[in-house]
């Protein structure tokens, strides 16, 4: 290893350490490699803007960012969960159940975990200590039900991933459908036990001549993942330009047709986007820096001789990368991983002939499962800054939702067709 990197490394693991934002990191250190290997710093900063002004699909991210944001401005969230209420609400535990539905339904629109759980998560969250839950409890079913959100499209990793890895965002919105749906089963059964034991509420059932105006106000927003994924498949638009009618559809509905957005509150809607794109934008330039050392000491090229030493098959490549990712999980933002970690282990991917498609699937749906994962899991402690809910006894009432959460990852690898099959019927085969 050269001193250039060894000081890159350092740094990196000294800013992590004092838990500096990761951007900002990431770009420390990998101006210091630049510095002590003597190379032009503005050189190496124009290519990466370069990569990033040609880079199309990352268009989609501030997109989606800001149709989130204005989805849980509205009255979309309240909608959703009111009619998730009439599918599931009767069964006992039943107010979980309706939290699971709506991260389904939610992922169709956002494609960020941290806008289903500030959203419609706070909507169910509230609902369910009214109703006798422990804060804990809906704390806990919330954060984990989040993780849906990136995985059924749209998904703002996904489309960071085919950036990375030059795979088809269609073919890997297409493969997270049965993933992400067999992660709410998932989620579901875990609910059930816990319920079972617990002897967890019922909700009233809902009177017969509500049910219709429930169902017409929950319409529109349900109608968007359909508006969104039928276009794409049809040809009418591609991902990145699905984003903007993601966006169009959500201002549509939650300033004309809802009349739920102030001009005041769309100002404040664009300078909170504003900022959350460039932090990603920031993230993903300073991991172009990482990835541009990586490359200059040839690191992915050896990373991936040493692998094909090990003689691994294919399985257990997955394998490790899933246990390696789970263990990282608990301690890294997901940031590092997918920018950083994934592009140096897709030359061995490649190399053992694994599809990309079903490899970015389950390694985000790993990371997924980091963000709920102590002691340093994203989404708890989103939950306990927008909520108060005491986030030590909601890392307590997470580990079975985590549990159910891996063996869902294990099916997701053990079998590529989760994944795959969807995208392969379609005609949208893996790179």
């Amino acid at each position: 290893m050269s001193l250039a990197l060894t000081v890159l490394l350092g740094m990196l693991a000294v800013t992590l350490l004092l838990r500096i934002p990761i951007g900002f990191g990431m770009l420390a250190s990998g101006v210091a490699y630049l510095l002590v290997k003597g190379q032009d710093v503005g050189l190496v900063a124009e290519q990466v803007l370069n990569g990033l002004y040609n880079s199309y699909v990352l268009l989609a991210v501030p997109l989606f960012i800001f149709a989130a944001n204005i989805m849980n401005s509205g009255t979309i969230s309240e909608r959703l969960f009111a009619f998730a209420h009439v599918l599931v609400g009767r069964v006992r535990g039943g107010l979980a159940h309706v939290d699971i539905i709506v991260s389904v339904i939610f992922s169709g629109m956002s494609g960020s975990a941290i806008a289903d759980a500030a959203g419609p998560g706070i909507v169910s969250i509230r609902m369910m200590t009214k109703h006798g839950y422990s804060p804990a409890f809906a704390g806990a079913i919330t954060a984990a039900s989040a993780t849906i959100g990136p995985i059924i499209p749209p998904s703002i990793p996904l489309v960071i991933y085919a950036m990375v890895s030059d795979t088809s965002v269609g073919a890997l919105f297409l493969g997270g459908v049965i993933p992400g749906l067999l992660m709410a089963l998932s989620l579901m059964v875990g609910v059930q036990l816990v319920a079972k034991r617990r002897n967890l509420p019922r909700s009233d059932a809902l009177p017969p001549k509500e049910l219709p105006r429930v169902l017409w106000r929950g319409l529109l927003p349900l109608s968007l993942p359909v508006v969104l994924l039928g276009g794409i498949y049809s040809g009418a638009f591609t991902p990145t330009e699905a984003a903007a009618v993601a966006a169009l559809y959500a201002l549509f509905l939650a300033g004309v047709v809802y009349a739920a957005l102030s001009w005041r509150r769309l100002y404040q809607i664009l300078i909170e986007s504003s900022k959350s794109s460039a932090s990603v934008t920031l993230i993903v330039a300073s991991a172009f820096f990482i990835n541009y050392a990586f490359a200059a000491e040839n690191v992915p090229t050896m990373l991936a001789a040493w692998l094909s030493g090990f003689q691994l098959s294919p399985l257990e490549f997955l394998l490790g990368v899933n246990l390696l990712f789970l263990v990282l999980g608990c301690f890294l933002d997901t940031s590092i991983m997918l920018l950083v970690l994934v592009p140096m282990l897709l030359p061995a991917a490649r190399a053992l002939g694994v599809d990309l498609v079903h490899f970015g699937v389950m390694v985000v749906v790993n990371m997924m499962i980091g963000m709920v994962t102590p002691p340093f899991g994203m989404l708890l402690f989103v939950i306990n800054a927008l909520a108060g809910v005491p986030l030590k006894a909601m890392i307590r009432e997470s580990w079975i939702f985590i549990g159910v959460l891996i063996v869902a990852l294990l099916i997701i690898t053990l079998y590529p067709q989760t994944v795959l099959w969807l995208p392969q019927t379609l005609g949208y085969g893996g790179k």
